[in-house]
Order: structure tokens, then sequence, then C-alpha cells
């Protein structure tokens, strides 16, 4: 009676043209480790959370493979989801509590420049002063330009190496490597394909007709930046977004079945890998390193960096002039002067709640002569009320010493 032989006895056995190397040896390579060892861990997390639809058509079958909190495309990359510092309109009275991405971006801008001091006799910690001169009014919607670089020239080495791997894996007919090296290749230039073929956009709201202009204050403890400019100019920071936008959408369909091949793939790769010869295991994980360096070359991108290259450009690069002052105080000041807002007691209230008699005194006497359009030069008779302790008199003149600072450094700026 003729002998069948097995199918996969029959493949083992096949050479293309040579017998792969380490062949006789009994040692076996566990590849699930290394592959952990190269961002296996990542990968598995990645995948997790690929998908991001918002549909009902393929609800219940997506939440069953990855349960968990779904979310927007551009929050998952990074490119939203972030809360920027309040917000007080100088002439509209508007306030927003929590601000755009954009407005974070805004502020991590600001705090990278080098600032103007504003010398002052006390320093109690430096704040900043950024004035940002928001002369473009960006469309409601619109494609930023997009920042060209050498990651895709750079690309065609680790598919290079792939593809010359897979081709060894053949040429010693290991077909477990071989196939899974190339099924890596297929589905990852897949999942490229399609992730890669959103468009990233800008929006904003576009400001009812006759609004005053947006001027107004945005900040937080250490660092405040002016926004100066029409309504839309400033709304593009305190409320724009950048957006991924999919063919597929609002449902994501195909982000969805990309993370499911990939997870076929990392199942695939689980259970077959072991199968092969050392050889063919070596060349995997050597395909699998080379990957791995690629993607940690270009996860080490700064991407906060390039958004804020990107706003930047949206707004046709905004003029941002930085200031330092030595106090709160003389910063609040400082940006009233600059600012001249309609109602000067509220922005001053709202970043300083301090309301003891000494500081309402204080208050009301720089808002008045703000409104009034005076000069901020004291003297003597200025802090020393006989209605005031000691200790309150030593206040008032540290506090309009500091409000006198803040008024030289605005006067001597130009501004």
């Amino acid at each position: 009676m003729p002998v069948i032989p097995q199918p996969t006895t029959a493949l083992a056995s096949r050479s293309v043209l040579f017998t792969a190397p380490f062949s006789q040896g009994g040692f076996r390579l566990d590849t699930s480790a290394i592959a952990g060892i190269f961002g296996g861990q990542t990968v598995v997390s990645a995948m997790a959370t690929l998908p991001v639809h918002k549909g009902a058509k393929w609800s219940t079958f997506f939440d069953g493979l990855f349960p968990g909190n779904h979310t927007d495309p551009a929050t998952l990359f990074g490119l939203d989801g972030r809360a920027g510092p309040k917000f007080r309109a100088a002439h509209s009275g508007t306030v927003i509590d929590d601000t755009s991405h954009m407005a974070a971006l805004l502020m991590k801008e600001c705090s990278a420049l080098a600032g103007i001091k504003i010398e002052g006799r006390r320093k109690s910690g430096p704040v900043g002063v950024t004035i940002a001169e928001l002369h473009h009014t960006p469309n409601h919607e619109g494609c930023p330009a997009q920042f060209h670089t050498l990651a895709p020239v750079y690309a065609i080495f680790p598919i290079l190496v792939s593809l010359v791997t897979c081709v060894m894996c053949l040429l010693v007919s290991d077909w477990y490597s071989f196939s899974m090296i190339l099924l890596g290749i297929i589905v990852s230039g897949i999942s490229c394909f399609v992730i890669g073929s959103g468009a990233v956009l800008f929006t904003h709201p576009e400001p009812a007709a006759g609004s005053p202009r947006g001027d107004g204050i945005l900040g937080s403890d250490k660092e405040v930046a002016i926004l100066r400019g029409e309504e839309g100019a400033v709304n593009s920071i305190t409320r724009g977004r950048f957006y991924l936008k999919f063919d597929s959408e609002p449902h994501y369909e195909n982000i969805g079945w990309c993370s499911v091949l990939l997870m076929i793939q990392f199942i695939a790769q689980l259970l077959l890998i072991p199968q092969g010869t050392l050889f063919g295991q070596m060349m995997f994980v050597t395909s699998l390193a080379v990957s791995w360096v690629y993607n940690l070359w270009l996860s080490a991108f700064d991407k906060e960096q390039i958004q804020r290259n990107t706003l930047k450009n949206v707004l046709q690069v905004p003029r941002l002039t930085k200031y330092v002052l030595g106090t709160r105080a003389s910063m609040v000041v400082f940006v009233l002067l600059i600012l001249k807002p309609e109602e000067p007691d509220k922005i001053m209230n709202s970043l300083l709640p301090n309301d003891t008699k000494a500081w309402r005194k204080w208050k009301n006497v720089i808002i008045s002569r703000i409104k009034n359009a005076q000069a901020l030069n004291f003297d003597q008779s200025s802090w020393n009320d006989g209605s005031f302790i000691a200790k309150d008199r030593e206040l008032l003149k540290t506090l309009f010493e500091d409000a006198q600072d803040a008024y030289q450094g605005f006067i001597d700026n130009g501004l």
C-alpha cells in the first residue's frame, strides 16, 4: 500500500535553493517573547484602540471585538482633545472656561518664547505676557499646508528588509515564516494606506455678523496670552480644532476592518511562527526589529511642535511678542493697559480675586485711572491713608509700586 506523505512533511522536505541554516539544531526561538521586546505590548495596545466608529451598522460586531470607550480619529491620533486655559473677552464679555486644543497649543508656543523683561522693584515670581496679533481670519474650514519630511523615503529601508527576509524564507522553503512575513507586509501596507487616506482639516465657528473685536485674555497662573484681532481670528484659537476627514465617516468601517486584520495577523504569527525553522524565525525577528527601529524613530518626532507650526501657518504666522513681569499684580495692570477692556474690574477680579480692604482700595484706584486714561504714577499720598493699619499701608505701597512698574514698562516699550 503506497504511503501518502503529509502536506506539512512534503513542504518541509522541499528546498528551493539551499538548506536552511540551523535546521539540524533542536533550539527554538521564543518569538512571542522577542516580539514583546520590540514593542509587542505597544502593538497590542494600539490594535485595541484602533476602531473609531460611531455608526450602528457595525456597532455590535466591533463592540464585541474591541470593548471600551470609542473616540473620534482626531482625538485618537492626538490632533484634538486637550483643553486650553480660560478665556475672557475684553469687549463682548464672553467667558470660555475650557478653550480648545488650539488654545493649549498657543500657550505652549508662548511658554517657549524668550521674553522682554519689564524691570520692577519686586519679584515674587515671573509671569509671561505674550501679545498675539492675529491679523488673519482663517476660512471657516480649510486644509492646512502639510509639512514634508523624509519619513516616506526612510520607510523604504524597513520595506526592503521585510521583502528580503521574506524571500530568504522562501528560498529555504520555510513556508510558515514566509507567509507570516508576507502577511505582515500586506496588512501593514493596507493599514497605513487606510489611516493615511484621512485628510487633516482645520475648522472654527463663523462669528455672528456685527460682532465686536475678539480681543481677550487667555491664560493660566504663570503664562498669559493677550489675543488681539477680529472675532473670527480669535475664535479660531479659542474654539478652533483640527479633525481627520475619512470617506468612511461617520461609521469608519475601513478603520475597523484594519483593526480586525491586525488582530488576525497577530494571532496567526503567534501560532504559526513557532512552527517555522530557526532560520525563518530569525528572519521574522530581523524584519520585526528593523520595523520597530523605524517606528521608534518616527515616534521621536515632536508631534506637538508640528501641530504648533501648522497652527501658525493657518493663522499666517501671527506676531507674538512676549514680556516678563516680576509679580502677578504688575502683570494684571500691564494686561489692562494693553487690552483697554470695557469692564476692567471684571478682568481684574478674575485674575486677582483678593478681596481685602487694602486690595479693594488698590483695585478701585487702578481701575479708575485706566478708565479715565490717567497715568499710573503714585507717591506716598496714595497709600498713606490713616484709615489703614501699618501692615495694610505697607501692602498698598507694594501694590502701587508694582502698578507703576507695569505702567513704566508699558510706556518704555511704546505700547
